[in-house]
């Protein structure tokens, strides 16, 4: 789905991965404050909080019965480009970085969303990612997926 990333990038993109996810887990407060190496508070605010459905409402299933296993690299389209059809079988965040990341489901749906938007990603369902933008759309992907499981597949692949 995209180029290799080098060690240094791989490790800066699980790393901004998990400081999202962090955002994720089951607080009802936007706002999250937390003391830093130095003691003093630091505060961000949350992405997704307490995310429980993908964006096309399906609820969010993860693998079972095998070791847990997160993933991440940066996707970036330039203008015109498309990922081709993909189908997510674990679950898999979102976060478009730069520009405006598009994606048109199966279903025949079509949903924009601007940098700064988080996304859980539609499970079980073909989707192709698009930048129909003037500038280069980046997002970060997170898979949450299981050992031995293939986290994409590919159309016709």
């Amino acid at each position: 789905m995209g180029r290799r990333l080098s060690r240094t990038a791989q490790v800066a993109c699980l790393a901004a991965g998990a400081l999202l996810l962090a955002g994720c887990g089951g607080s009802d407060s936007p706002t999250t404050s937390a003391p830093s190496a130095s003691g003093s508070a630091v505060s961000g605010s949350s992405v997704l909080s307490g995310q429980r459905l993908t964006v096309l409402d399906q609820p969010i299933a993860y693998p079972t019965g095998k070791q847990a296993r997160v993933s991440s690299e940066v996707v970036e389209l330039q203008p015109g480009q498309q990922t081709g059809w993909l189908k997510q079988r674990t679950p898999t965040f979102v976060y478009v970085l730069s520009g405006t990341w598009s994606e048109e489901y199966d279903a025949g749906v079509t949903k924009d969303f601007a940098a700064g938007t988080g996304f859980m990603q539609a499970q079980g369902v073909w989707h192709n990612g698009s930048n129909k933008g003037q500038d280069v759309a980046r997002v970060l992907v997170v898979t949450m997926g299981a050992k031995g499981v293939k986290d994409v597949v590919e159309r016709g692949g």
